[in-house]
C-alpha cells in the first residue's frame, strides 16, 4: 500500500475514537513502541486491541505453536492456525488490520539470556505470560530499564491487572514471593517452579478482558489521559460475582 493511503487508511480507522485521544495523543500512540511477552489468551487480546488502537510499533515474544487447547480462548488461534507458530499467526494478523504497525515477533523464549536485547528500548512492557519465573525475570529487567511493567494474570474465572513501574513496589514485594530480594539461584528457581506448577482452568472471556484492560492501561500511559491502576492498586474481577470488579490495595 502506498505510503499516502496507508496514512489516510490509519486516519479513517481510527475515526471513532477521535473524540476520546486527540491528534497529538494519536500520534504518540502512532509512534510508541510496546512488548508484549506472550502470545496466547492474554496477549492475543492485547496486541490486537493495539493495533486497533493505533499503536505503531509492537514486539511480541512467544516461543509456542497454538494447539486446539487454545481455541477456547486465544483469539489468534484457529483450526487452520493448529501447529503454527503463535508469533508467526500473531505478526500476520496484526499487519491485516493496521497498515501501519511495524510488528517484530521473537519466536523464542525469553530468559535471562535474552531478556535485555528484547526488552532495551520499549517504553511500556506488557505481562501476558503463565510462567511465574518469566515473569520475574521480565518484572526485574523492566525495573532496571526504568519502563512501566503492566502485568496481567487469571484463574478460573478471576483475573487481575495492575501496573508497576520506579515509584511503585516491585511486582515481587507486592505479591511476597520468595524470590524478594534474591538472585534467582536453582534453589529460588526451584521455589518459585514449585508455586505454578498447576495448569489454571480458564474460560475465553476472561483473558480476554485481562488482555484489553492492559491495552487501555497502555493508552493511559501513553497518553497521559486517565488514572492508570498503579500498584499497590490491583484491578481484580471474578466474573461468577454480579459485582465482579474492584480495585483493592495490596
Amino acid at each position: 500500500m502506498p505510503a499516502e493511503q496507508e496514512a489516510k487508511s490509519y486516519w479513517e480507522m481510527l475515526d471513532r475514537q477521535k473524540g476520546i485521544i486527540s491528534e497529538e495523543e494519536q500520534l504518540n500512540l502512532l509512534n510508541s513502541q510496546i512488548t508484549v511477552i506472550g502470545c496466547g489468551g492474554i496477549g492475543g487480546a492485547t496486541t490486537e486491541m493495539l493495533a486497533r488502537i493505533g499503536v505503531g510499533n509492537l514486539r511480541i515474544v512467544d516461543k509456542d505453536v497454538f494447539d486446539l487447547s487454545n481455541i477456547n480462548r486465544q483469539l489468534m488461534s484457529s483450526q487452520e492456525s493448529v501447529g503454527r507458530s503463535k508469533t508467526e499467526i500473531t505478526k500476520k494478523r496484526l499487519e491485516s488490520i493496521n497498515p501501519t504497525i511495524e510488528v517484530e515477533a521473537f519466536n523464542q523464549e525469553l530468559n535471562d539470556k535474552n531478556v535485555l536485547k528484547i526488552l532495551k528500548g520499549s517504553q511500556i512492557i506488557i505481562d501476558a505470560l503463565d510462567n511465574l519465573l518469566t515473569r520475574i525475570i521480565v518484572s526485574r529487567c523492566s525495573e532496571k530499564l526504568d519502563i512501566p511493567f503492566i502485568h496481567g494474570a487469571i484463574h478460573g474465572t478471576m483475573g487481575q491487572v495492575s501496573v508497576f513501574n520506579s515509584s511503585t513496589p516491585s511486582y515481587e514485594e507486592l505479591f511476597k514471593l520468595p524470590s524478594q530480594g534474591k538472585e534467582l539461584s536453582d534453589e529460588i528457581r526451584s521455589k518459585v517452579s514449585n508455586l505454578s506448577k498447576e495448569v489454571p482452568p480458564v474460560i475465553g472471556p476472561v483473558p480476554n478482558i485481562v488482555g484489553c484492560l492492559q491495552a487501555f492501561e497502555s493508552v493511559k500511559l501513553i497518553t497521559g489521559k486517565g488514572s492508570p491502576i498503579m500498584a499497590p492498586r490491583v484491578l481484580m474481577f471474578d466474573l461468577m460475582k454480579e459485582e465482579a470488579f474492584s480495585v483493592v490495595r495490596f
